[in-house]
């Protein structure tokens, strides 16, 4: 597999320094690409820079993944309009443990492979630079006027820039130097808003060393509307199911546009170029059907997640449809119920009200008001038109603390499509 030819059809490539095909075709090359630890948990715009280790490992280079453990406690000034809030050692350490999981997932790390992949960290090697001593070392190797050209920090100077974020760009230039000295590291890749930070790197390894290094960015995704890519109006999917649920996730996915699933299929699956191009030629005679998005949905909650919480996440999505059960509502999650439910009518009612027992007809009504009136609720419980955690009830049902959901919620459905979500409290 050519990784760049790869990373070409896909659509993953945005700006390629001169010379690197020509590097990968010659040996195995070691890359790498970084992400500070500013949260406990990836989101899927790291996704983007995962896949590219992913198909480099795939094309039999040897990937690096970089966690910012000393640019994290700076803050990135690239693509930003204002200082990131800094984080204390400690949370970056936790942030760091956390996102190391994650990154198991998706390498190879059998260190039985010479490309096996391996995770860094840049704090194990600045925790030991005085302020002189950087200054010394590194910052005497690339001038003012240098720094000041990239766009990074053209476009933060009229809303101002701290000497600690324009310091930034030397900080991950080093990085690259010592993966060059240490661990033979020859190319950099990223987003392409970090252009100019990786290219100051390899101008700090060409100045110090007289070494080659090279620099390789994919495109900033976006959706087909402009907005942002992985963003909601709840903020980021996060992989984290505990900070975005594998139910929300599989419908992120599942409510991608059709433009915007035949771009996001090629960047975020393993899929060929031919399965690709099959999956379009069925979803184009089908558009109702969603094919795009259903392999694109199946594929990345299943990988990030679990099959487990793909079958889970589907079962959750056909309640709305009518085809789930009592059973597939009784093993979801409170958070997976909630989710399925936002922006159903909710009300709350006492936990004691349900304790002693409750009739059926005066929670419909009087506790409720689903009802109107306890005459309108005996007559569509007559007419068998109302429902309870999925399964019809009548006049003479009586509801019991057993019945309840996650210990606290009952669900009515009033018809075919009228839900009611209640919490005891």
């Amino acid at each position: 597999m050519n990784f760049t030819e790869e990373l070409r059809w896909r659509g993953m490539i945005h700006d390629m320094m001169p010379g690197t095909e020509e590097q990968l075709k010659k040996e195995m090359t070691t890359a790498y690409v970084g992400i500070d630890p500013t949260a406990d948990s990836l989101h899927i715009g790291h996704l983007v820079s995962i896949m590219m280790l992913k198909h480099l490992q795939q094309a039999g280079h040897k990937p690096l993944a970089l966690i910012g453990g000393a640019t994290g406690m700076i803050g990135d000034p690239s693509g930003k309009s204002e200082e990131r809030n800094l984080l204390d050692e400690n949370i970056l350490r936790h942030n760091q443990d956390c996102i190391n999981v994650q990154l198991l997932k998706f390498l190879d790390f059998d260190i039985s492979k010479p490309n096996h992949a391996e995770i860094v960290n840049n704090y194990d090697w600045m925790k030991g630079f005085s302020f002189l001593g950087f200054l010394r070392d590194v910052g005497k190797h690339l001038t003012v006027n240098y720094m000041m050209a990239k766009d990074s920090v053209k476009k933060r100077l009229e809303t101002g820039l701290s000497f600690t974020e324009f310091s930034y760009q030397l900080v991950q230039g080093y990085d690259f130097l010592w993966l060059n000295e240490h661990k033979n590291c020859k190319l950099q890749m990223g987003g392409s808003d970090q252009w100019g930070n990786i290219t100051t790197g390899t101008e700090l390894i060409r100045r110090k060393n007289g070494g080659e290094a090279f620099a390789l960015t994919c495109p900033l995704i976006t959706k087909a509307d402009g907005g942002k890519f992985g963003k909601t109006e709840q903020g980021n999917i996060w992989l984290d199911p505990q900070k975005t649920s594998p139910y929300k996730f599989y419908q992120f996915w599942l409510n991608c546009s059709d433009d915007d699933s035949s771009k996001y299929i090629r960047i975020f699956t393993m899929f060929s170029k031919t399965e690709i191009e099959m999956l379009e030629l069925q979803h184009n005679e089908a558009p109702h059907l969603r094919i795009l998005q259903k392999e694109l949905a199946k594929d990345l909650t299943i990988r990030v997640h679990s099959e487990a919480d793909y079958n889970a996440a589907i079962e959750a999505s056909e309640i709305l449809f009518g085809k789930g059960t009592t059973e597939t509502l009784q093993r979801m999650s409170e958070e997976t119920l909630l989710s399925v439910f936002d922006g159903v009518p909710q009300c709350d009612i006492a936990i004691s009200e349900i304790e002693n027992n409750l009739n059926i007809v005066d929670f419909l009504s009087e506790k409720t008001g689903i009802f109107p009136s306890k005459g309108e609720a005996r007559r569509m419980l007559k007419d068998n038109g109302v429902s309870i955690n999925k399964e019809k009830v009548n006049e003479s049902t009586i509801l019991y603390k057993t019945n309840l959901l996650n210990l606290k919620y009952l669900l009515v459905q009033k018809g075919k499509k009228n839900y009611y979500l209640v919490r005891f409290s």
